[in-house]
């Protein structure tokens, strides 16, 4: 039997630096003094929303297929990397109905930037912003040197979710 809904998670962490830039979610954070240290563009908000899609299916991990060994992805727009890893999920019938996200990073504080986040991932998903969630915590000066975030992810058999598929 194959149960209609799925659980996926996902985590990264980059080491941040000074002279790089910092994007979570899609949105470059133009006020950071810090930026992630990476083989992409460091996106660690959309690195592990593209992991818990991956691994709600047992698919693996974005390394698999975006391995940083690879120049051709050197700096590369990590929406691809979201883009590929839902276009993956769907082939298999399924698809995303939320996620939740944590951010660890001490500096700058985030808050302001918590809705244009949101709405950068659930546009990538095609979801509601509400069913985006974004929490952002600090390491309370334990690592204040990167950048540290977690998802899940729920997923649905297409035939199961409500309203997708012409329900």
């Amino acid at each position: 039997m194959t149960w209609p809904f799925r659980v996926g998670f996902g985590e990264d962490a980059h080491r941040l630096e000074a002279g790089r830039r910092l994007v979570l979610g899609g949105v470059e954070i133009g006020h950071a003094e810090l930026g992630a240290v990476a083989h992409s563009d460091g996106d660690a908000v959309l690195h592990v929303v593209a992991d818990a899609l991956l691994s709600g299916l047992a698919l693996g991990d974005i390394g698999a297929y975006f391995p940083d060994t690879a120049e051709q992805w050197r700096g590369m727009d990590s929406r691809v990397i979201v883009e590929r890893a839902l276009a993956l999920v769907q082939e298999r019938g399924w698809v995303p109905v939320n996620v939740a996200v944590v951010v660890t990073l001490d500096r700058p504080k985030l808050g302001p930037l918590r809705a244009e986040i949101a709405r950068s991932v659930a546009a990538l998903l095609s979801l509601p912003e509400g069913d985006v969630g974004v929490s952002f915590k600090t390491s309370e000066g334990l690592a204040p040197l990167h950048v540290q975030t977690r998802a899940t992810v729920l997923l649905a058999r297409v035939d199961a979710a409500p309203g997708v598929g012409g329900e």
